[in-house]
């Protein structure tokens, strides 16, 4: 009997085990186990790929909340759907999009496939697990910023600050002395150059010498800080990083107006704005309540980006790309990531996948692009924008009286277009460009721009008479200033990942949220917006941004950042030289809140900051790159500064803050090679003389003796400057008209002002006002030397004019002679072009 139940009891079970499929389903069978039957499989064929230390294509299938999120290709499975589920696609090599998984090693079996299909179509249940952290999450950058403490010193009474404490401790585990404090003069100089940018006057260095109070170089710094000159000096370090330019770009390049965001930093930087506030403004200050018309002009931070103007182009490609921009230049500004790396695949260093680009680009897409009226404060006290309204009322209703001669305006026009030939050349560059375009391909601007100029013609006001009224007006309204700014929209875009980063092949939809390696994002709906990211920036449990901060100003007074990679602060970039120093310094930026001008005190007033610069041969083998800081650093000056420091020389420097870019002397034929020829009317009233950072700067023919000099192109957020050295800078400085012309200023300020009219005096007077120091008995008879011999050259014309002999210049020589005056000019000259005139000591 037992014999037989055991029969029937095994033919049963290979009868139901031989169903088919359909008839099986009906039964309550137990879908595939996951940590048994399923985890298995994922981690011999898929988590070497797609586990903890490696994500291709942003996916991680080594635990729960990996395998639910999907990767930069979407969902990996759809619970219930096999057939639907990229996975299989996948494995199986059916996908029109991914090649068959795993590339490397032995594929999956048919029987490991059919159990993943079971798996997923009977509900794909996966367990509560917690995900291992994000790949790289442990690496220094990402963790929490913790205020270490002061490290014990043995050589006590060198530090001034705490800063002193972690630069002395590392000097002294390597039994080195830090250097001798530098020369007065030597550091008055440098302080000058690094928080405003001008060198002191001769005057500033003979009171300063004369102080002998133990504060006497503190309340230098403190009155330095106060200058408005500071938010000149270190708005041009903030411009770098928003590539601030005056044009748009690309080929046709036009002029942009967007200087009242150039103004806006300066203010900020001069108003001591606490950075949190100050980064906050430049990302949102639009979306924030009731937004002043200053904040809504710092949004122009985004708008620096290039614009597109060429006939033709695809609006919304060169709008992602805006916004691709955006998302990089924030990444690398605030928070020294390279997450441009990411928009076309994951990373590959940093824990940043494709997903999460567009989750921050998702933050910066739902934005309008306006230009907005920005009127100064001597506009609205005038009554431009009154009168403006008025006068645009009376020209409406004039316009409305074209109605019946519309036509023959516009066959006229285009008679006028058609005859123009050569003195195509003799027009207005902007309309110059726009009829280089087809009809078809110009845009709205480009199509008015032709409209105002030809109606302003006259033989346009003698076939028109109404069109000569109406241009009357127009020449009357008063031009208020504009500027470009972004504007949240009222319906934001959808965002979805860009397949290989191509923006008309769109991936899985995406919202707003921060990269999973660093703090959540803190939001009320669970999508994060601007404003939230510019909170979020600068939220105190977001470790990046103070060290970034800190580690770029850090570099510029000392030459190299904490962190000598300042923007890239990610698994790739260099190590801090002084982790320690990185950290308190972060830690003290947020406990002074955000106060920019109290850690450029701190750093100033450091003694490692007061050490000579001189190099020390017995460091040449041990620290020849001076990471330790045993010494201060020769820093040439930036780009800018070397012209302020030739108009401060001379003595032409017009000091006058913000305002829009001007045009100061440059070699003819500069834009012989652009597509279109730029307008350079050279000023000639003091504008000419304004400090370098109010140059107007043309993206695609930069000013050439800016460039020499290494200034950036502002196509791109510039984190740190290159310094060359090349004959180009001596050829400048020596024969520039703007070099020359601060030359000649120069002599006629040494013969003007030197109290005694010997050359001896003179001569040691042009060296101070050039390198802020006297001259040595050997420097003193070298100039001497060359002076001599330029009067012994110009001796046989001595009696005739100045001017004969000089290039021209619009400066008045007030009738001096060749003899008396142009030997001054060419040792000015000299003096000029020294390597310690141009240099931070």
């Amino acid at each position: 009997m037992r014999r037989f139940v055991y029969f029937l009891a095994t033919v049963f079970a290979i009868a139901f085990a031989a169903r088919p499929a359909f008839l099986r389903a009906e039964t309550s069978s137990p879908a595939p186990d996951y940590l048994t039957e399923i985890k298995p499989i994922f981690a011999k064929h898929c988590v070497a790929c797609h586990g903890e230390k490696k994500q291709e294509n942003g996916l991680r299938l080594d635990a729960s909340p990996g395998i639910l999120a999907g990767g930069d290709s979407g969902p990996v499975l759809i619970a219930g759907a096999s057939e639907k589920s990229l996975l299989l696609h996948a494995v199986r090599g059916t996908s029109d999009t991914i090649s068959q998984m795993p590339t490397e090693g032995d594929p999956l079996s048919e029987t490991q496939i059919k159990l993943l299909a079971t798996w997923i179509d009977a509900g794909a249940k996966l367990p509560d697990e917690k995900i291992a952290r994000v790949a790289g999450a442990d690496h220094w950058s990402f963790q929490p910023i913790q205020r270490p403490p002061l490290p014990a010193v043995r050589n006590s009474s060198w530090p001034q600050t705490p800063i002193d404490y972690f630069i002395l401790a590392r000097l002294e585990e390597q039994g080195i002395a830090p250097s001798s404090v530098a020369d007065k003069t030597q550091l008055l100089r440098r302080v000058y150059l690094d928080l405003v940018g001008l060198p002191p006057t001769p005057a500033e260095i003979q009171s300063f010498l004369a102080d002998e109070s133990p504060d006497a170089y503190e309340k230098v710094v403190d009155r330095l800080l106060a200058s408005p000159a500071y938010g000149e000096r270190w708005g041009r370090h903030w411009l770098d990083l928003a590539r601030y330019a005056d044009s748009n770009g690309y080929t046709i390049d036009s002029a942009r107006n967007i200087w009242k965001y150039r103004e806006w930093v300066i203010g900020a930087i001069n108003r001591g704005m606490p950075f949190d506030q100050f980064t906050i403004e430049q990302i949102a200050g639009d979306m924030l309540p009731a937004a002043t018309l200053e904040q809504q002009v710092a949004t122009g931070f985004h708008r620096n980006t290039l614009t597109n103007e060429e006939g033709g182009t695809d609006p919304e490609q060169f709008r992602v790309e805006a916004v691709a921009d955006r998302v990089s230049t924030v990444g690398s500004v605030f928070l020294g990531l390279t997450l441009g790396c990411a928009r076309c695949h994951t990373h590959k260093y940093d824990p940043i996948t494709q997903a999460e680009f567009y989750q921050f680009f998702a933050m910066l897409n739902n934005c309008d692009e306006p230009a907005i009226e920005a009127p100064s404060m001597m506009e609205v006290m005038r009554g431009d924008l009154s009168r403006r309204d008025e006068l645009n009322q009376q020209i409406a209703k004039l316009k409305k009286g074209l109605k019946e001669n519309e036509e023959a305006i516009r066959l006229a026009r285009e008679a006028w277009e058609a005859s123009l030939g050569d003195d195509r050349d003799k027009l207005p560059q902007a309309v110059r460009v726009a009829l280089e375009q087809k009809p078809e391909n110009r845009s709205p601007k480009m199509k008015q721009d032709i409209v105002s100029h030809f109606a302003k013609m006259k033989e346009t006001r003698e076939q028109f008479p109404l069109l000569d009224e109406i241009a009357k007006l127009e020449a009357q309204v008063p031009k208020i200033e504009t500027t470009l700014v972004v504007k949240e929209r009222p319906k934001p875009r959808e965002t979805f990942v860009h397949k290989r980063g191509d923006f008309l092949d769109p991936g899985p939809q995406v919202t707003g949220k921060s990269p999973a390696v660093l703090p959540p994002l803190a939001t009320t709906t669970g999508e994060g917006g601007r404003l939230d990211l510019a909170k979020w920036l600068v939220a105190a449990d977001q470790p990046l941004t103070p060290r970034v901060v800190m580690s770029r100003d850090w570099q510029k007074f000392f030459g190299r950042g904490i962190v000598e990679t300042e923007d890239d602060f990610g698994v790739q970039g260099t190590k801090p030289s002084h982790p320690a120093l990185l950290e308190w310094l972060a830690a003290e930026f947020l406990e002074q809140k955000w106060n920019v001008k109290a850690m450029h005190r701190l750093m100033v007033t450091s003694a490692v900051y007061q050490q000579s610069s001189s190099v020390r041969s017995d460091l040449a083998t041990i620290d020849p790159q001076n990471i330790l800081l045993e010494r201060q650093s020769r820093l040439r000056l930036d780009a800018e500064i070397v012209r302020d420091v030739a108009l401060a020389t001379s003595g032409l420097i017009t000091n006058e803050l913000g305002g829009p870019s001007v045009f100061p002397p440059q070699p003819d034929g500069v834009y012989a090679f652009t597509q279109n020829r730029k307008n350079w009317v050279v000023a000639k009233d003091d504008q000419r003389f304004r400090r370098g950072m109010y140059t107007f700067f043309w993206r695609s023919a930069p000013d050439p003796s800016l460039m020499v000099f290494d200034a950036p192109g502002a196509n791109t957020s510039c984190t740190r400057r290159l310094r060359s050295n090349t004959p180009l800078q001596s050829l400048t400085l020596a024969n520039d008209a703007a070099f020359f012309e601060c030359a000649v200023a120069m002599a006629d300020r040494v013969l003007a002002e030197s109290t005694a009219a010997d050359d001896a005096t003179r001569a040691a007077y042009a060296f101070v006002l050039a390198t802020s120091r006297e001259p040595t008995s050997d420097e003193q008879a070298a100039l001497l030397a060359v002076l001599h011999a330029e009067r012994e050259a110009i001796a046989p014309k001595q009696q005739e004019p100045a001017s004969k002999h000089l290039p021209a210049t619009p400066l008045k020589l007030q009738d001096r002679t060749a003899g008396e005056f142009v030997p001054w000019v060419r040792l000015c000259r000299v003096l000029l072009n020294l390597d310690e005139t141009i240099t931070r000591e």
